[in-house]
């Protein structure tokens, strides 16, 4: 009798500390984007505590069961690969992934279906300050993004951007210096090393500037006056 009592006692004990397992585990959803509005398809989410992984759907959308103040880690291929720490109260979390410096990498994200056929003209570059691409070598700010890519352009000292559109007229991209409408001249005075990080959109990404941004939109982000990438590495 005492041996059963025993042994319904250890079971009862594992149930417990099961049970109290389950309830610890909880299910978060979140979206991985690029640009802060295009979905990406098929990045890889993964659990760093129990290795489960799972991948973006269609737009960019994601499940997946971790325990409180887990820690998820988001790759892409042409992305730089982000781990997010998940707080315990969160049940979304939101990803705004960054591509590696160079042209190449929108191809090879585009060859891995990251990024939808539709959302190939909606942004071009993507770059920061890194060892990746070295800041410290451009003379200012001008020659540092029209080098970031072949598509863009010095034209009399405006940056174009092409196929946004026509170069007849002013096809001035926009230049948004930490949220801010910036001239040519702010750009200029602008050190390469107080920047953290330039984006260069056209199409519906530029669009969100309205008829500011109808020939594309050059977006800086300095040391000073930007945040940390949301979700940023550890």
């Amino acid at each position: 009798m005492k041996y059963f009592s025993f042994n319904t006692f250890l079971l009862i004990l594992l149930f417990s500390f099961t049970t109290i397992s389950y309830a610890q585990e909880r299910t978060v959803t979140g979206s991985v984007i690029v640009f802060d509005s295009i979905a990406l398809v098929n990045a890889e989410v993964k659990v760093l505590s129990s290795k489960v992984t799972v991948l973006t759907d269609t737009v960019g959308g994601f499940k997946i069961n971790c325990l409180p103040n887990d820690k998820i880690k988001v790759s892409a291929k042409g992305f730089y690969s982000q781990k997010i720490k998940i707080d315990e109260k969160a049940n979304e979390v939101f990803i705004n992934m960054i591509f590696k410096p160079g042209e190449k990498n929108f191809d090879v994200a585009m060859g891995y279906g990251h990024i939808k056929e539709k959302d190939k003209s909606y942004a071009m570059t993507n770059i920061r300050n890194d060892d990746n691409f070295k800041f410290s070598k451009y003379s200012n700010m001008l020659d540092l993004i029209v080098n970031s890519s072949p598509s863009i352009l010095n034209s009399n000292g405006q940056i174009i951007i092409r196929g946004s559109n026509s170069l007849n007229g002013s096809s001035a991209a926009l230049i948004v210096i930490d949220g801010m409408d910036a001239s040519m001249s702010q750009l200029l005075a602008l050190s390469t090393m107080d920047v953290r990080s330039v984006d260069v959109l056209k199409g519906s990404s530029a669009a969100i500037y309205g008829s500011r941004g109808a020939n594309g939109a050059v977006i800086i982000t300095t040391k000073r006056g930007g945040d940390e990438v949301k979700n940023s590495s550890y």
